[in-house]
């Protein structure tokens, strides 16, 4: 026997030495932790024998018997820790919520093996039928744990406890029990874990159920808004439109799409398709101050003044506070007058530098910080006007800036 030999013939035994060891130390601590469990108390220390044994042995890995043990003993602590809650006794909540999670997941993986075939290939699901029924009582507090993280404000666990409820559809354990079609609050859910993954700044898990989740159409609209957020932040352009078109048409009126649309059109230089959008959204409410402002801003980049006067015109009439219909109106009148270079124009010229003049010194008197606004146009107009005192102020100030 040569030198490479003789070592694999002593690795060799000394694997044959270890391996009853191991199968007996899995006996004892079976064997304990079972004791552990029908004592009545002690049911943590049951676990952690489990857990323990998988960690160390890779055999147990195996052994359906040490899933069954592990989920038994939580499933103790888990019944312990409703009857502290039901009895109004001391029980950490959050703690109550994650021993929930983790019975799913043990029987989850007690399943896997449970429906691993034998050598013959015959499948005998041992476990199954008991803990989907077992488990489908329990599945509520998924959902409940989901719920209390979320007004705790810790989203990760809040989206990891909604997760396991919506991944109970896909897991062969509850296949009788067809999630997907019998429990209506699954969109819900799957809402919840786009909130989740939104406060989280994570784009892809505020995508993961987006569909399922646009399936509650009570809060599609935010869910909407969450997955544009995501597409923003992945910088996807395209999709990001495409969600803020979405959402526009099925939700003109909601905050969030319209502005966002017409600003992503703006810097696409689809002007046109911004001036549609602001059409489409008075069309379902003529007297927005929103939608009235948009179209009127969306025609004086189009140089259509008039049009740009009319509208920034009915907007005052709404609400004469605000400051931008009056630098629209300024604007256009301004730019109008400017065009008026015929000499048989100049009273008509004269008179829309005076209604520049109106409008915009309204709008400095509604917005005195714009500076950068309204002072060149007021510049200009002055200067037209030969309002002498006028524009010496102004040609001060913007000497000054």
């Amino acid at each position: 026997m040569n030198k490479k030999q003789h070592k694999l013939y002593v690795a060799l035994l000394l694997f044959a030495m270890i391996t009853p060891c191991l199968t007996w130390a899995q006996k004892k601590e079976l064997s304990q932790a079972r004791t552990y469990i029908k004592s009545g108390k002690d049911f943590d220390k049951a676990e952690q024998l489990m857990t323990d044994l998988l960690k160390k042995d890779s055999a147990s890995r195996d052994n359906k018997k040490v899933y069954q043990t592990w989920f038994e003993a939580v499933q103790k602590q888990y019944s312990a820790a409703n009857d502290r809650l039901y009895l109004k006794q001391k029980q950490d909540t959050a703690a109550f919520f994650e021993l929930t999670q983790r019975l799913f997941s043990v029987a989850e993986k007690l399943d896997s093996i449970d429906m691993r075939p034998d050598k013959k290939g015959r499948i005998d699901l041992e476990f199954r039928h008991k803990h989907a029924e077992l488990l489908n009582d329990y599945r509520s507090n998924l959902y409940n744990g989901g719920s209390y993280f979320i007004r705790k404000n810790d989203f990760k666990k809040a989206y990891s406890m909604l997760e396991s409820y919506i991944d109970c559809a896909h897991q062969p354990l509850f296949t009788s029990l067809r999630y997907d079609s019998t429990d209506l609050r699954m969109p819900e859910a799957a809402y919840w874990t786009a909130f989740c993954g939104y406060k989280m700044h994570d784009p892809v898990l505020t995508l993961r159920y987006r569909n399922l989740a646009l399936r509650d159409s009570s809060k599609a609209s935010f869910t909407l808004m969450y997955v544009a957020e995501a597409r923003l932040w992945m910088n996807d352009n395209e999709l990001y439109l495409k969600t803020l078109e979405e959402g526009f048409v099925r939700y003109p009126q909601f905050h969030y799409f319209f502005p966002r649309l017409i600003d992503q059109y703006t810097r696409e230089g689809q002007l046109e398709k911004a001036l549609a959008a602001a059409d489409s959204a008075l069309a379902v409410n003529d007297s927005s101050e929103l939608f009235l402002f948009a179209k009127g801003t969306m025609l004086l980049r189009l140089e259509r003044w008039k049009e740009c006067i009319e509208f920034s015109q009915k907007l005052i009439q709404i609400n004469d506070t605000l400051a931008e219909p009056h630098f629209n109106a300024g604007i256009a009148f301004l730019n109008i007058a400017d065009k008026m270079t015929n000499p048989k124009e100049k009273k008509q010229r004269k008179a829309a530098y005076q209604q520049a003049q109106t409008y915009m010194e309204r709008y400095r008197q509604l917005a005195p910080k714009e500076k950068n606004k309204w002072a060149p146009a007021l510049y200009r107009i002055y200067l037209n006007l030969n309002l002498g005192r006028q524009f010496d102020e102004i040609d001060k100030l913007l000497k000054s800036m």
